[in-house]
């Protein structure tokens, strides 16, 4: 199978993830306390892999100056976007409650739509770009990409249909994203190949602040407000699961 091929087919199983639980949360009542443990333990696995596999990995590739710029870029950005997001109606497109802004309120849909997107093509580019390596994708990667993805597909999915979304535009949004999840991983691998190291480094700490910006921001939130003093704990399981994979997979 060609790289860029192979790319995009882990991306797209990374990116179902967010399918599968919006169908989850579309036909089954899931315990909100069940999707907060699982996002809390999300957020966790995706810490890990900021830590291990993206910014550690930028350092080695392009050191720490290009890292820290590149880092705070990533986080400046997603900040930038959701707060402009936030204003249209998507600033709790991941909370499983009443939170979201009914079908009535004009450009919200679009705009839950988007910050979706926004939160998960940083992730898939580098999942892509993680098979550069000739050593196959990265396990810890693609672990810390699905287990998030679930419990935001739950959430986020379950809060559209408490809001009057109907079934057609909850599972086509989600469908949609996940394709775009596939997309950006193989545009990844295309892009990156044969790119220098520093470059690489910058591209891995952009998606690292984005996606650290991105947990405190959204994830860490909707998993207290229902897991309450057991996040951290949670949290911590999870980053410790997905070190053991980083650990395995070196």
């Amino acid at each position: 199978m060609p790289g860029w091929l192979e790319a995009g087919a882990w991306g797209l199983l990374g990116g179902g993830a967010l399918l599968i639980g919006a169908l989850v949360a579309w036909f089954v009542r899931v315990p909100s306390r069940v999707v907060a443990t699982v996002m809390a333990f999300g957020a966790g696995v995706l810490v890990s892999a900021v830590a291990f596999d993206l910014t550690e990995e930028a350092v080695d590739q392009g050191g720490l100056g290009p890292t820290i710029l590149g880092f705070a870029a990533g986080a400046l950005a997603y900040v930038g976007a959701n707060l402009l997001l936030a204003r249209h109606g998507a600033r709790h497109r991941k909370r499983s409650g009443d939170q979201q802004p009914g079908a009535d309120q004009q450009g919200s849909g679009a705009a839950i739509a988007i910050g979706a997107l926004l939160d998960g093509v940083p992730e898939s580019v580098v999942l892509g770009a993680s098979l550069l390596s000739g050593q196959g994708v990265s396990l810890s990667v693609l672990a810390a990409v699905f287990i998030s993805n679930l419990p935001e597909g739950l959430s986020s999915a379950a809060g559209m249909k408490n809001a009057g979304r109907s079934a057609r535009y909850v599972l086509g949004t989600w469908t949609a994203i996940a394709l775009s999840a596939g997309v950006s991983a193989l545009l990844g691998y295309l892009l990156l190949d044969g790119a220098s190291g520093a470059t690489l480094a910058v591209i891995n700490a952009v998606a690292a602040g984005a996606i650290l910006t991105m947990i405190a921001d959204t994830m860490i939130p909707e998993a207290f407000e229902k897991a309450h003093l057991f996040t951290g704990l949670i949290t911590a399981a999870g980053f410790l699961v997905a070190l053991s994979l980083t650990t395995q997979g070196g």
